[in-house]
């Protein structure tokens, strides 16, 4: 990850609280979905997301059962290896990731199953999708692992003139 990455990320850890005000904020304007795609696509216009990577190197995808199925029928071995071998059921009685990095993530920053991919993976970080206010909590944390969101955040703070105070 270089400099202006990390220091992105630094900048959303220190203003965690002004975020989490302003991502509810936006959320609560009826353009949110229109202001999160514009954002969206800006940034990912210029983000080049194997420079990165700290979503596969630090957090774990949910792998629901048709994800397993079609992961481990790529590899070659039953979807009960797959789980045994690298996944567990977390508090939310969701399938993910034993530790990470992401065991499918290469020394390149180059996912070794993009193709198949479970679907948490292909529609990360989620800032392009219907309803964003249903997913305000997650664009939060998002924005402390991904810095294209926290750079997202930053640029409809900057178009709405929101501040993330609290009113």
């Amino acid at each position: 990850m270089n400099d202006v990455l990390r220091q992105r990320l630094e900048n959303a850890k220190s203003n965690r609280k002004k975020n989490k005000h302003l991502i509810n904020q936006i959320c609560r304007r009826k353009d949110a979905d229109q202001l999160f795609h514009e954002a969206h696509e800006d940034v990912f216009n210029r983000v080049d997301c194997l420079t990165c990577a700290n979503c596969c190197k630090t957090t774990s995808p949910i792998f629901r059962d048709v994800d397993i199925d079609r992961i481990a029928r790529h590899l070659g071995i039953r979807p009960s290896s797959l789980t045994d071998q690298y996944l567990h059921i977390d508090d939310d009685g969701d399938w993910v990731l034993n530790s990470s990095p992401c065991i499918f993530l290469d020394a390149n920053n180059y996912c070794k199953i993009y193709d198949i991919r479970p679907k948490a993976c292909r529609e990360y970080p989620h800032t392009d999708r219907k309803n964003m206010p249903q997913i305000a909590d997650l664009t939060y944390c998002n924005t402390l692992v991904c810095p294209a969101v926290a750079e997202i955040v930053d640029m409809i703070r900057t178009k709405t003139g929101l501040t993330g105070q609290s009113s």
